[in-house]
C-alpha cells in the first residue's frame, strides 16, 4: 500500500498558514485544548459590573467587568481562567496571586523601553511595571482598533493619566500634535519614547542616555526631510551640536555636558520666539546657568543682561556671542569667541551695525578705532599673542565706562592697562582709549594732524606728478625730434666719471634695503587683509612675530647707516665736500621755474646743473628730516611702556599718527620723485647705473650735470698740465 505524498506548495502554503496564525497570537501564548475548566459565563455570574458604592457613603461607580466592552476587547477569545490560572474551579478565594501578563506578551520589555524597570528580573512592582495601569485587561481594545488608547490622535491624554506634567508641557510646545493626517510631521509620546530616552537604570549610564536623547532628535532634524523642510536653518545648523564642545564632550563620555533636552527641555520644548521656552532670550541666561553658574552669576551684572532685563531684545545675550548648536571652546580658532575672532565676528556684529547704533545711541565707529589701533591691527594681522575687546572689558561682566565698579572706568584703567603693560601709570589714562584720526571731537589734535599731512602729501605728490609729467612729455618730443633730424643730437667722447664713491654706494644700499623692507613689514601692519600680506602670512603662522622683529632690525639699520653718513660727511674729504655740494642755494628756488618754463616751450633752454640740483637736494634734505622724525616716533612706539609714561597716551597717538602719515608720503615720494629720475626717465631708462657702478657716461652727465663735468674736465686739464720747470737764469 502506498502513502498519499501532497504536493510541495500544498505543505509550503499550509506552513505560511502555521506560521501566520502563530505570528497572530502573542509570544509565549499556548491555546489550551478543549473547554475551560471554569467556562467565563458562571465567572459572569458574581463579576459582571454593577454601578453601585464600594462602600456606605461613597459615590456610585461602575465595579466589576462590563460584558458589552469585554466582548470587544482585545482579550475577548480568552477564557478567564487562561490569565487567572490559579482559579480551578467556581468557587475560589477572595485574593488571587497578580495575573502574569508576561506569560503570553514576552517582549514587554523590549517594546516598553519607556518603562526600562519591566527589564529586571523579577520585575519590581510598582505602577511603570503593572501593565494594568495603562491597559485595562478587560476592555483594552485591539492596537489597530480605531478607538484603541494609545493611537497617535488619542496618546497624548492615555500617557497624561500619569505623566500629568509631561502632558501639559507637550502640549503646549511646539511638538503637539496638529493634526492627525498622515502627512502630520509633529512627534506624539511614542515616537521619541520607543527607544530609552527618559531615564537612567540598569545597562544604561547618564552620558548613555544623553546620546540616545540626541540621536533621537537627529533622527527627525536632521535625518527626516520633511521635518528638515521646516525649520528655519535646516539640518546642518542642528547638526552643528555633534562637533560642538557639547557634543564633543559627550561623545569623550562626560556626562555633565548638556544634550539636546538640558537646554531645550524634554515636553515643553518651544521655539526661542515663544516667551515661555527654556531658550528665549528673557530665559536663556538661566538655562546656561544650570551648567555655567559662574558665567552666568557674571552676564547678569553686565550692561547687556540690564538691558536685556529691560527689554530689549536686541542686546547680547549667551549665544549671540557663543552660537547655539555649534558652540566651540574658546580656544578653538574657528570659534566666534577665540581671541582672534571675537573683535570681529562677535563685538562687531552689534556695535558696527549702523541699525542698532543709531536706535541705541551708541558710537558707531567703536569697532574701526580698535581695529585700526595697533590692538586691533595685531589681531587682523594673526598675532600669536593679541588683544582684543574682552582683554579691556571683560568677558562676561561688561559694564559701562562710566559705572565706577568697570574695568574701563577712568578710576580703573591704570590697573587694567597694567595686566599687558607692567608700571602703566597715570599718563595711561590721558587720551581716548578708542582715538582715531577721523573724529575731530574726541581727539582733535589726531585729527588736525591727519588733516595736515593729507592736504601735504596731496600737495607734494601732485606737485611732484605735474613736475614729471611735463618733464617726460618734453624728453618724449625731444626724443622724436633727433629721430626726425629735427635736433641735432651732440656727439660726445666715451668717458666715464666718478658720481658716487664706495662709501657713498653702501650707504645708499643699506639705506636702499632698510627703505624697503621697512615699507613692506610696515605696510603688512597697517593692512593686514591686503592680498600680498595675506600671501605672505601664509609662510607661516608666526608671520607677525617676524614681520614685528625684523621691522625693528630694519630701522636700527637705517638709522646705523645714518650716523655712519654723519660720520663720513663729518670725516671724510670726500664727504665734507658731498655735504657743501648739498647745501641749498639760491638757484634751487630759481631752477624749478626755469625748468617749467623750458618743459612748457617757454624757454629754448633747461637750466645746466651742477653736481646736485633741486631734484636731488629736496630729495636729500626730505630723506634726513623723514629719517629723524621716524626714527623718534618710531622709538617711541616700540618702547610704548615708557613712552606713554612719559608722554601719555596722547603723545604716543601722536607718534603713530605721525610715524603711518610719514610713511605714506616717504614711500609716494620714492615711488613717484626718486624712482622717475633714476628708472623711468626717459634720459636713463631702464636705469641710472651709478647706484651701482659708481659712475656716469659723458652723454648723462652732459645731459643731467652739465656743469660739474664742466668741472671734471678742468680739472683734468689741470692735473695733466707739466707742473712749471724752476726759473731760468
Amino acid at each position: 500500500m502506498k502513502l498519499l505524498r501532497a504536493p510541495r506548495w500544498v505543505i509550503a502554503g499550509l506552513l505560511v498558514i502555521l506560521t501566520a496564525a502563530r505570528a497572530a497570537e502573542p509570544s509565549g501564548y499556548r491555546k489550551p485544548a478543549g473547554p475551560p475548566v471554569v467556562p467565563n459565563s458562571e465567572c459572569m455570574d458574581c463579576h459582571e459590573a454593577e454601578f453601585k458604592s464600594r462602600k456606605k457613603g461613597q459615590p456610585k461607580e461602575w465595579i466589576g467587568i462590563k460584558p458589552e466592552p469585554y466582548a470587544h476587547s482585545a482579550h475577548k477569545d480568552l477564557a478567564c481562567i487562561e490569565c487567572h490560572t490559579a482559579i480551578t474551579e467556581p468557587e475560589h478565594p477572595s485574593k488571587l496571586p497578580a495575573v502574569d501578563c508576561a506569560a503570553c506578551h514576552q517582549d514587554t520589555a523590549a517594546k516598553h523601553a519607556f518603562h526600562p524597570r519591566l527589564a529586571e528580573a523579577p520585575v519590581p512592582a510598582g505602577d511603570d511595571t503593572a501593565c494594568a495601569q495603562c491597559h485595562d485587561p478587560h476592555e483594552m481594545l485591539p492596537v489597530k482598533d480605531a478607538a484603541f488608547a494609545f493611537r497617535r490622535e488619542s496618546q497624548t491624554q492615555a500617557c497624561g493619566r500619569c505623566h500629568e506634567k509631561a502632558r501639559d508641557g507637550y502640549l503646549a510646545s511646539a511638538h503637539a500634535l496638529r493634526s492627525s493626517t498622515t502627512l502630520s510631521v509633529e512627534p506624539d509620546c511614542l515616537s521619541c519614547h520607543r527607544e530609552r530616552v527618559a531615564s537612567v537604570g540598569p545597562g544604561c549610564l547618564p552620558v548613555e542616555l544623553k546620546l540616545a536623547q540626541v540621536q533621537q532628535c537627529e533622527s527627525c532634524h536632521v535625518r527626516k526631510e520633511e521635518v528638515v523642510q521646516r525649520t528655519l536653518l535646516g539640518a546642518k545648523f542642528v547638526a552643528g551640536f555633534n562637533h560642538s564642545v557639547h557634543g564633543s564632550a559627550l561623545l569623550a563620555g562626560k556626562e555633565n555636558s548638556a544634550s539636546c533636552v538640558d537646554c531645550h527641555g524634554a515636553h515643553a520644548m518651544n521655539k526661542a520666539a515663544v516667551g515661555t521656552a527654556s531658550v528665549n532670550r528673557l530665559h536663556l541666561t538661566d538655562t546656561c546657568a544650570r551648567c555655567h553658574e559662574k558665567e552666568a552669576d557674571g552676564y547678569r551684572q553686565s550692561v547687556h543682561a540690564v538691558a536685556l532685563g529691560q527689554g530689549n531684545l536686541d542686546s547680547a545675550g549667551c549665544t549671540d556671542c557663543h552660537g547655539e548648536h555649534d558652540i566651540k571652546p574658546h580656544t578653538d580658532p574657528s570659534s566666534p569667541v577665540h581671541k582672534t575672532n571675537l573683535a570681529q565676528q562677535v563685538c562687531a556684529e552689534c556695535h558696527a551695525s549702523v541699525r542698532l547704533t543709531r536706535r541705541y545711541g551708541l558710537a558707531s565707529d567703536t569697532f574701526k578705532t580698535f581695529s585700526d589701533s595697533y590692538h586691533g591691527l595685531a589681531v587682523r594681522g594673526g598675532a600669536v599673542s593679541v588683544v582684543n575687546c574682552a582683554s579691556c572689558h571683560g568677558s562676561h561682566v561688561i559694564k559701562s565706562q562710566d559705572d565706577p565698579s568697570s574695568s574701563v572706568h577712568k578710576a580703573n584703567l591704570m590697573q587694567t592697562c597694567g595686566e599687558c603693560h607692567p608700571g602703566a601709570g597715570e599718563r595711561f589714562t590721558i587720551g581716548a582709549v578708542h582715538s582715531s584720526d577721523e573724529q575731530k571731537a574726541d581727539s582733535p589734535i589726531l585729527y588736525w594732524i591727519a588733516t595736515f599731512y593729507l592736504i601735504l602729501i596731496t600737495v607734494t605728490i601732485g606737485g611732484m606728478l605735474v613736475h614729471n609729467g611735463l618733464d617726460f612729455l618734453k624728453k618724449i618730443r625731444r626724443k622724436l625730434a633727433i629721430q626726425k633730424g629735427e635736433i641735432e643730437e651732440p656727439h660726445v667722447a666715451h668717458r666715464l666719471y666718478l658720481r658716487m664713491t664706495a662709501h657713498e654706494r653702501w650707504q645708499h644700499g643699506a639705506l636702499v634695503v632698510s627703505f624697503v623692507v621697512l615699507v613692506i613689514t610696515g605696510f603688512m601692519l597697517r593692512f593686514p587683509e591686503a592680498w600680498w600680506v595675506v600671501a605672505l602670512r601664509g609662510v607661516s603662522d608666526r608671520a607677525f612675530e617676524w614681520r614685528s622683529l625684523i621691522h625693528r632690525v630694519a630701522g636700527v639699520v637705517m638709522l646705523v647707516a645714518g650716523a655712519w653718513h654723519i660720520g663720513y660727511l663729518a670725516f671724510a674729504p670726500a664727504g665734507r665736500k658731498l655735504f657743501l655740494d648739498l647745501l641749498p642755494r639760491w638757484r634751487d628756488v630759481l631752477d624749478p621755474w626755469r625748468v617749467l618754463k623750458y618743459n612748457l616751450g617757454l624757454a629754448p633752454t633747461k637750466p645746466a646743473f651742477g653736481r646736485f640740483s633741486y631734484i636731488e637736494k629736496v630729495e636729500y634734505w626730505a630723506m634726513v628730516w623723514g629719517t629723524l622724525l621716524m626714527g623718534v616716533t618710531g622709538a617711541l612706539l616700540w618702547f610704548d611702556n615708557t613712552s606713554i609714561n612719559l608722554f601719555s597716551k596722547l603723545g604716543f597717538d601722536v607718534s603713530r599718527t605721525i610715524h603711518y602719515y610719514e610713511a605714506i608720503l616717504a614711500t609716494l615720494a620714492i615711488i613717484f620723485w626718486h624712482f622717475y629720475f633714476v628708472i623711468f626717465n626717459p634720459d636713463v631708462y631702464p636705469m641710472n647705473l651709478a647706484w651701482l657702478t659708481g659712475r656716469m657716461s659723458e652723454a648723462e652727465m652732459l645731459e643731467e650735470h652739465p656743469l660739474q663735468l664742466e668741472e671734471m674736465k678742468q680739472a683734468q686739464k689741470r692735473a695733466a698740465k707739466p707742473p712749471p720747470g724752476p726759473p731760468t737764469q
